[in-house]
């Protein structure tokens, strides 16, 4: 029994060890960027309506080849936008969304992915690609 709980316990850490760590809070964002000296890759997305945004997330951001090449490069923070009553946002979460998208989405693009350096400053943006995980690492990294 010990050698069944030893090793479900390596198991789980061994995978939880690659998830993507993903910040909801810009202020902590830019603090941990600035600290790590890392560039912010800012993700607007729909999670439970827009199609663009379920694939992008299915296809390089769940990736256990993104989030290991994304680990010492981005601090990735998350800016959802979802629909259903179920997965509504708290009023505060939500307000503090609307105040990034005004800044860097005011077209309302969704998926929109915002590079930004530690002080908030844009260096580049894209969406959707149909691409490999490593592919759309280095067009983020390249900004």
């Amino acid at each position: 029994m010990k050698k069944i709980l030893g090793l479900a316990f390596i198991l789980f850490f061994s995978v939880s060890s690659f998830a993507q760590e993903w910040l909801t809070n810009f202020d902590e964002a830019k603090a941990l960027a600035a600290q790590n000296n890392q560039k912010i890759v800012l993700v607007f997305q729909g999670s439970d309506w827009c199609a663009p945004c379920i694939k992008l997330d299915k296809e390089v951001w769940s990736t256990t080849e993104f989030q290991k090449l994304a680990a010492n490069h981005f601090v990735m923070l998350q800016a959802d936008f979802p629909k259903r009553k179920g997965n509504k946002l708290s009023p505060e979460l939500q307000a503090h969304n609307n105040k990034l998208a005004e800044k860097y989405n005011p077209n309302g693009y969704f998926p929109f992915v915002v590079v930004l350096n530690h002080k908030g400053e844009v260096l580049g943006n894209l969406g959707y690609q149909k691409t490999t995980p490593q592919k759309y690492f280095n067009t983020l990294n390249s900004f």
